[in-house]
């Protein structure tokens, strides 16, 4: 799950991404006002993690330019501002939580499981797809309740897919979503086609039926009733 962070405190900034990471979010950053409003504008994430008094703006600012733009991301606001009106005018303008500084980071990470369980798993951890199932939280995936054995990369791969059922996931999205700003650097698809291909496998040799299907010239869409 891709994340982007936006904070201008070099050290909690550090300190969250590797925490993060070690949680297995993909997480991108932001240290002023223009640099998260150039991500938000251009690029989709599961969660903004957002602080409200940055270099060049204010994140209540941010959150406007989001609504304008129609951008659907889920945010979280981490500020040290005390004013109520603050925290009502961020909820106001489309924020998810406010999560006051300063904070646990496990906190910050369960809040984050929980708005990202909420918008794209109907609330739930547990997620079954026919002979599917897989629980996000434990990051395990089985068909038939037969384990699978997939790699970090599949596993998110499978997630964006499940979130996105009956959807078309553009190859730079996935690759975006699976590698962050290092997707930016590709000159081919080859890393997301090869992804794509080996959790193919891993499903149908478990017996499942094909559930992802490549749309020619475009990407993959997960078919949560595949015909054959």
């Amino acid at each position: 799950m891709k994340l982007l962070l936006v904070e201008d405190e070099p050290e909690l900034l550090a300190s969250v991404v590797s925490y993060l990471q070690a949680q297995h979010y993909v997480c991108e950053v932001a240290t002023t006002y223009d640099q998260a409003q150039e991500k938000m504008l251009l690029h989709d994430y599961e969660c903004i993690v957002l602080d409200l008094t940055l270099p060049g703006g204010d994140g209540l600012d941010l959150l406007r330019e989001l609504q304008r733009h129609q951008k659907a991301a889920g945010v979280i606001i981490t500020s040290a501002r005390a004013a109520v009106d603050d925290r009502i005018t961020g909820l106001e303008l489309g924020a998810d939580d406010y999560l006051p500084k300063p904070f646990y980071l496990p906190e910050l990470s369960a809040r984050i499981a929980a708005l990202v369980r909420r918008r794209h798993y109907q609330g739930t951890n547990l997620l079954q797809v026919g002979l599917l199932s897989v629980d996000v939280s434990a990051r395990r995936a089985s068909v038939a309740a037969q384990p699978l054995t997939l790699t970090r990369t599949e596993f998110d791969l499978l997630l964006l897919l499940l979130a996105n059922q009956g959807r078309v996931i553009t190859k730079g999205a996935i690759a975006e979503h699976l590698s962050g700003d290092v997707a930016e650097q590709f000159d081919t698809y080859e890393k997301v086609y090869a992804h794509v291909k080996n959790l193919k496998r891993k499903l149908t040799e478990a017996g499942a039926p094909n559930y992802i299907r490549m749309v020619y010239g475009l990407g993959y869409r997960f078919d949560p009733n595949p015909a054959t």
